[in-house]
């Protein structure tokens, strides 16, 4: 029997714990496990390219756990009520190679995106930094937003986006939190002029240009989320020639982040150097630093670690994946054998799995 997380128990944990505290609590281990950094057998994720969007797999294991993320990114699908994003995952044993853990990760990729960026931003951002401008306010925003207030200490955000409903929904949902103020800019222009930090988290699959060297002003951290796979960028190539740039890493950022506009031997930080302090962040008050984010599987192995240790709970539901032999070389006769008598003791046998829809 293999333990399933499932949106509702997603659902439930956000709840009960607060979005907030999730996040904190995710860039922690996330923090944890980039410190580890040379224990874990890293590659590129395996992506497969469709002309309205992509099917990624991403696999990391640290030699004793071992797990993958299945994504996908269709920006068109919010045009049929879908999601752009979808995710579930698996950890499992490197021993046995049994997977010990099923799960969503559709609101979790969220929390860990959102913790990635604001745990990058600590050692980027000037600490100073009160306002922030949020350019794309859909499904990803709310994390972004609440994220950067509870942990660094922003204030003032201010939002725009091209689909006007979009903002009027990310706004919405941040009146449960009535120490930041949300100002509704009329342009992305408008939205940046005097920010510390701008985030960057628009869908569409193009090599988009939404932010201009002209609007980037001396001391700025830039947080480039949307540009995650090749053929897909939000900023303007001067931009990062004016920065210091910092990856999750190099070989899966040169060919899907903002990093594939430049020339190969283009330098960039990766980040587990300035979290272990080998590096630094940023050289002083002035510099414009960009974290160009693209989403490793280090920190999608952190997240499955998270879930495994604070929303599984006793009782939860367990799955019939992987057959429990009692002789492990016949699996034919455990194939044919009648299915009564290999029921075993579970909290839960799950047959069928209802999707339940997410509202942003």
């Amino acid at each position: 029997m293999v333990s399933f997380i499932g949106t509702r128990d997603m659902q439930n944990h956000l709840r009960q714990v607060t979005p907030e505290n999730a996040i904190i609590n995710m860039a922690e281990m996330i923090r944890e496990d980039y410190l580890r950094w040379s224990l874990f057998d890293k590659t590129a994720r395996v992506a497969s390219h469709s002309e309205v969007g992509v099917i990624e797999l991403m696999p990391i294991s640290d030699g004793s756990n071992y797990s993958f993320k299945y994504v996908n990114g269709h920006p068109k699908n919010t045009q049929d009520g879908l999601l752009t994003v979808t995710a579930f995952g698996v950890l499992a044993d490197v021993d046995t190679g049994y997977p010990r853990l099923l799960s969503e990760l559709t609101l979790t990729t969220a929390v860990r995106t959102a913790a990635t960026s604001a745990l990058a931003a600590k050692y980027m951002a000037r600490p100073d930094s009160k306002v922030m401008a949020l350019i794309g306010n859909g499904a990803q925003s709310e994390f972004q937003a609440i994220a950067f207030h509870k942990m660094l200490g922003i204030r003032e955000l201010r939002v725009y986006d091209v689909d006007p409903a979009a903002t009027e929904k990310l706004i919405r949902n941040l009146r449960a939190y009535p120490e930041l103020t949300v100002i509704r800019a009329e342009s992305t222009a408008q939205a940046v002029k005097g920010a510390d930090i701008v985030t960057t988290v628009t869908a569409d699959k193009t090599n988009a240009t939404i932010l201009t060297p002209d609007m980037i002003e001396a001391g700025m951290h830039i947080n480039g989320v949307g540009g995650d796979c090749p053929g897909k960028t939000e900023l303007h190539a001067d931009i990062l020639r004016q920065a210091m740039v910092v990856v999750e890493y190099e070989p899966q950022s040169r060919i899907e982040g903002e990093l594939q506009q430049m020339p190969a031997d283009f330098a960039v930080t990766e980040l587990w150097t300035i979290l272990n302090g080998s590096n630094t962040g940023r050289h002083d008050a002035q510099q414009v630093t960009v974290f160009d984010s693209v989403g490793f599987a280090l920190e999608d192995f952190s997240a499955m670690r998270y879930l495994e240790k604070h929303v599984l709970q006793p009782g939860s539901t367990m799955l019939d994946l992987v057959p429990e032999m009692m002789d492990p070389k016949d699996l034919f006769g455990m194939g044919m054998a009648n299915t009564s008598s290999l029921v075993h003791n579970a909290s839960q046998t799950v047959n069928t799995i209802t999707a339940v829809p997410i509202h942003a």
